[in-house]
């Protein structure tokens, strides 16, 4: 089927613009981030070193933009996996660097025998809907090319978690939908209207004790914006004003006392590892400032209020000094349905998370539960841990373990159980050799045991329906469930 000309057509540019006039500001951008434009078609490349000899690969870009990579293994099984990658990226445009680097980050799934393909999503920046919209195009383009597969699985890391499940409710509804199961490890899985609540916390706390982002010489702007628009401060510089507060890059004995006391005092109020803080605060920086002034208009989707901080040399000061806000409703609205989670899942999904996941906590995975639990539909869902403490990668024969235990609970319909699930992972080590590190005992603790709740606030579904279906016809590009 090479050579085919089913590539998805041209959006009627008259109909975008009048639709984005309904809804400026919201998390899809402006219009002419959705431009459509001429696709190219998949284009045979070299394969990534680890993947030489074992399969051909393709790269290419569609009619939005996004950037895209595929490998069709020499022992393909027939099945595919479609790749949503984390972040999100903040770059103004796709990256081509990043399909390609995903492919070789993930050629396990291919090494197993599986078809992969992954997008670089038309733009840098968030949109959880707008992402889940490039994941399922790629799919469409792959199935136009090389045909349709046996079994389509959807798996996501880390951000790219939130993403393939919202292309789960979103396009693999139904016993017929193009999806026959999820993958999601590591997902951030709160969404967006409160999965970052603890990064709203380290924003003003930072800010209480260290007084530097802004300083009281410079411009001042409300925390929750992350970072003032128009501001040129580098990764670079805030890790500067960072290192100047805590000493976080120095050995305990080379910091100051008041260096060490506020640094005790960030870490012990927020929860957050020490060896992810400067992460954590550059996305409650600049992720931060993506999300209220080029997604939402400069409305303030976080909150703070209600929340008592503790953990501190002085929780008394703090709690008094410590700025407040309260999100406008009409944000908390566009955020929450972009990216948080109705549980509305028709189709088995397994998760694999790292107990120490130091970038999103396996609390996400309670909170992910909770919402397949509110909609009637935890039977579709197997939860399985790892003893590993790193976010952005595990080990390669559980990711081989995971994607066998969810196939053959799509073609047997017997539910795997975390136990049988770390049971079979051996004879994937075997091949792979990077361990097994599963826990089938744990569980996580609730949500809120680990983020401050914040009292009250919308959650999706607020919009109307006419609101859903603009959104729709924004940022899904003409993709129709």
């Amino acid at each position: 089927m090479r050579g085919g000309s089913g590539f998805l057509r041209r959006r009627r540019a008259a109909v975008a613009a009048g639709i984005a006039g309904i809804l400026l500001g919201t998390l899809s951008g402006p219009a002419s981030a959705t431009t459509a434009r001429a696709a190219s078609a998949p284009a045979a490349v070299e394969c990534p070193a680890n993947l030489a000899g074992k399969a051909t690969c393709y790269t290419g870009r569609d009619t939005d933009g996004a950037y895209y990579a595929i490998a069709v293994p020499k022992n393909w099984n027939r099945s595919l996996v479609v790749h949503a990658h984390g972040g999100p990226d903040l770059g103004a445009e796709s990256d081509p660097e990043r399909s390609t680097g995903d492919l070789e980050r993930w050629s396990v799934m291919v090494d197993e025998g599986y078809a992969w393909a992954g997008s670089s999503y038309r733009r840098g920046g968030y949109g959880t809907r707008m992402a889940a919209a490039d994941t399922e195009k790629v799919r469409r383009l792959f199935v136009e090319e090389f045909g349709k597969p046996k079994r389509t699985y959807v798996h996501g890391q880390s951000w790219g978690g939130d993403v393939a499940a919202k292309v789960v409710e979103t396009y693999g509804a139904g016993k017929h939908g193009p999806y026959d199961g999820a993958l999601l490890t590591n997902g951030v899985l709160g969404g967006g209207s409160r999965g970052y609540d603890y990064r709203v916390d380290l924003r003003v706390v930072y800010q209480y004790y260290c007084q530097n982002h802004p300083r009281p010489t410079e411009v001042q702007y409300p925390l929750w914006e992350g970072l003032r628009e128009g501001s040129t401060m580098t990764s670079a510089g805030l890790g500067a004003r960072l290192q100047e507060c805590t000493g976080f890059e120095s050995a305990p004995q080379d910091r100051t006392a008041a260096q060490q006391r506020n640094l005790d005092d960030i870490l012990g109020v927020t929860g957050v590892p020490e060896r992810t803080l400067e992460s954590h605060l550059r996305f409650a920086t600049f992720t931060f400032r993506d999300i209220v002034h080029n997604r939402l208009g400069g409305r303030n989707p976080f909150s703070n209020q209600g929340v008592r901080y503790s953990g501190s040399h002085d929780d008394k000061a703090l709690n008094a000094g410590v700025e407040r806000f309260s999100a406008d409703p009409t944000a908390v609205r566009d955020l929450s349905y972009d990216s948080d989670l109705t549980g509305k899942v028709d189709i088995p999904v397994l998760t694999l998370h790292a107990i120490d996941d130091p970038t999103a906590f396996v609390e996400h995975e309670s909170a992910y539960r909770d919402s397949l639990r509110g909609a009637g539909r935890e039977r579709n869902l197997v939860q399985t841990f790892s003893r590993e403490s790193e976010h952005s990668g595990l080990s390669d024969s559980e990711y081989a373990t995971s994607i066998a235990a969810l196939d053959s609970w799509v073609r047997t319909g017997r539910k795997p159980t975390p136990k049988s699930v770390a049971a079979s992972c051996p004879a994937f080590d075997a091949d792979h050799g990077t361990g097994c590190f599963y826990d089938p005992g744990f569980r996580p603790g609730s949500y809120a045991s680990k983020v401050n709740a914040r009292p009250g606030g919308l959650r999706w579904p607020a919009m109307t329906s006419g609101q859903e279906k603009a959104w729709s016809r924004i940022d899904g590009v003409g993709i129709a469930p």
